[in-house]
């Protein structure tokens, strides 16, 4: 992925992979599982990972690697996006951003080999190079632990208690616990690797607008400020709508869209964020769009089968135009979720 650029749009498409091209040292863009953690150090807590409107533990929903090729300090960079699955909430958005220079403690200095490692098991790895303890449940720092055997690690009180209720219960006091696979805990969404292409510059089609007769006869005897009103509001509403279907119908299958400070695609003229609705990073800087999370996705994430319910029209996320590098962890960032509405 590129660095600030006013061209096409990087479109996002997910894939079945082997579990080993997802894992950290292969600096993966990825949908669901638990997070490839970019930085060992320095990762965000449960407090930060808590749903502001719920405060249950937020799911990860995927992480794009987006390095700034002109940047020493941000020669690998990553951002992390989570959303709340708790019924009925299934709202709250946290987006977090990680940069590393290509010399850095956790990672070779040479690209990653790409070939299959020697050992290439399915073990879910819940401790960092750096120390730090994952959670079972969730892949997220773990600073709990288990009262009995002091080997299980866990983000809250919540996770805890969903994995002793699927089998830490019966597996707590074996020696062989560690070795042992993780269960599936349900909470977790469907993992796939995110593959980046460049979006195609076709021409739209023009739409064909709707037969002026119909219009007009829609219109009854309304007062005239009002068909004015009207007139300019679904003009507003279809061009953006039609904008929308015709970019996702170039790509169907499009996930996400990528581009660094160029213009999100909105589904709907309701809830477009003001310059004002985007806040300023800590460091002073402006936020820039950096990339938005299609409503396709929903489609392969299985939100459904435990009633969970996420939902969205498009997910923009807004990074530091400055892409600043506050400590050695993650920053968080901005995301703004517009709904779908529902248009006569």
């Amino acid at each position: 992925m590129a660095a600030t650029c006013a061209g096409p749009a990087e479109l996002g498409f997910v894939e079945e992979a082997p579990a080993w091209r997802l894992r950290s040292e292969q600096f993966p863009s990825k949908v669901g599982g638990r997070p490839a953690w970019l930085g060992a150090a320095g990762l965000p807590g449960p407090e930060e990972l808590a749903c502001a409107l719920c405060g249950r533990p937020l799911a990860f929903l995927l992480q794009l690697y987006a390095p700034l090729p002109d940047r020493a300090d941000a020669f690998h960079r990553g951002l992390f996006l989570f959303c709340c699955r708790a019924p009925p909430c299934c709202a709250g958005l946290r987006v977090f951003r990680n940069q590393l220079p290509r010399k850095n403690d956790f990672y070779s200095y040479e690209p990653p080999p790409e070939d299959p490692p020697p050992e290439t098991g399915e073990s879910v790895c819940l401790q960092l190079k750096a120390g730090a303890h994952l959670c079972r449940v969730c892949g997220c720092l773990g600073p709990k632990t288990c009262s009995r055997c002091h080997k299980a690690h866990y983000c809250s009180k919540e996770h805890q208690t969903l994995d002793w209720r699927f089998g830490h219960k019966q597996a707590c006091t074996q020696s062989d616990y560690l070795e042992r696979t993780v269960p599936d805990h349900n909470f977790l969404f469907p993992e796939f690797e995110i593959v980046i292409e460049t979006e195609d510059e076709i021409t739209p089609e023009v739409v064909e607008k709707e037969n002026e007769s119909e219009i007009m006869g829609s219109m009854g005897e309304a007062p005239e400020e009002e068909l004015d009103s009207m007139a300019k509001h679904e003009s507003k509403e279809d061009k953006i709508f039609q904008k929308f279907k015709t970019k996702v119908a170039l790509e169907p299958e499009q996930v996400l869209r990528y581009g660094r400070g160029i213009t999100p695609i909105w589904i709907s003229g309701e809830n477009i964020p003001q310059e004002e609705d985007i806040p300023h990073c800590p460091c002073g800087a402006k936020r820039i769009f950096e990339f938005q999370v299609m409503p396709q996705l929903l489609n392969h994430l299985k939100a459904d089968r435990l009633g969970r319910s996420v939902d969205w029209g498009v997910l923009a996320v807004f990074t530091c135009a400055e892409s600043c590098r506050l400590g050695i962890g993650y920053t968080e960032e901005f995301v703004w979720k517009q709904d779908i509405t529902n248009t006569p």
